[in-house]
């Protein structure tokens, strides 16, 4: 019983990390109908902001990370404003695969600055190097971290969609974009910062990932992205409550395999688990099936 708590726990705060990233993919779909494939890029930059900022700036987690988050919102915006703005009225395959362009660009432009290597995120010390130990479970403050700063942010997320004039217009632009242009909401505005909020909450994952699991790479954004993805279909992808739920099902699923069966087989299972829901409930948990006439 202690074992299975435990591997809960450990699900949690992995599956924190795939609900930040997820909520980044979700949202812009849910605007744009579009699937930022650049998207888990910009969670490794964020990991590599923060890196810069603990190693070189000597800063401290918390600053790391409102450092990230705002410079990865910036490149969120530029993205956006670059590749995928003159592609508004292109098909969707031209847009798609634009986005797995800016995807290796992101990839491989780090790389040639920073190099291939494994870059390592200092030892951390004093409160977040703590643990605490029930009987064979054990819960570190990282651990607690994580889900703490992925539920703060993900209520401010949620306060900034219902609550305020910014949020309506990205609910109105996600309904139906022209009839939003027609009542005087700016799109473009509202899809720039729909770019923005989801690129700060993948660069807050980027550098929790980097406390988290120490090591960092010009790649690591490829799997936990792809990952991110399969949760925000199997939520319901446009429904940010459904990211989050997809999100820690799946880290949890990850952790479940790891833990019982073979580490080998948890991107197996995962993407098995993607086929299943589109061929059982395409719209995903949340989701409703929605009939078009033709």
């Amino acid at each position: 019983m202690e074992q299975l708590i435990q591997q809960i726990i450990n699900g949690i705060s992995l599956g924190s990390i795939y609900a930040l990233i997820a909520l980044g993919y979700t949202m812009v779909y849910g605007i744009i109908k579009l699937i930022n494939f650049a998207h888990g890029d910009i969670y490794m930059l964020g990991a590599y902001i923060g890196y810069f900022c603990m190693t070189t700036l000597k800063l401290g987690f918390l600053p790391s990370l409102i450092a990230a988050m705002l410079i990865c919102t910036l490149i969120g915006m530029a993205v956006e404003k670059i590749a995928y703005k003159p592609l508004r009225n292109a098909t969707r395959i031209a847009v798609l695969i634009t986005a797995i362009g800016v995807s290796l660009f992101i990839e491989y432009g780090t790389m040639f600055f920073v190099g291939a290597g494994v870059r390592t995120y200092p030892e951390i010390t004093g409160l977040l190097a703590k643990r605490f130990q029930f009987g064979s479970m054990v819960v570190s403050m990282q651990q607690i971290m994580i889900v703490a700063t992925t539920i703060v942010l993900m209520t401010i997320l949620q306060i900034i969609v219902r609550k305020t004039r910014i949020g309506k217009a990205m609910r109105a632009v996600s309904l139906d974009k022209d009839a939003a242009q027609l009542m005087g909401i700016n799109v473009n505005t509202t899809i720039s910062f729909t770019f923005a909020l989801g690129s700060a909450l993948a660069g807050a994952a980027g550098i929790l990932v980097g406390v988290y699991y120490n090591s960092i790479n010009p790649l690591m954004g490829v799997m936990p992205g792809l990952k991110a993805f399969v949760a925000a279909v199997l939520g319901g992808i446009g429904i940010i409550p459904g990211a989050m739920i997809g999100g820690y099902l799946i880290g949890i699923v990850e952790v479940f395999v790891s833990g019982y069966g073979s580490s080998m087989y948890r991107e197996a299972v995962v993407f098995a688990i993607l086929i299943l829901i589109l061929i059982v409930k395409p719209a995903g948990i949340l989701g409703k099936n929605i009939r078009e006439k033709v």
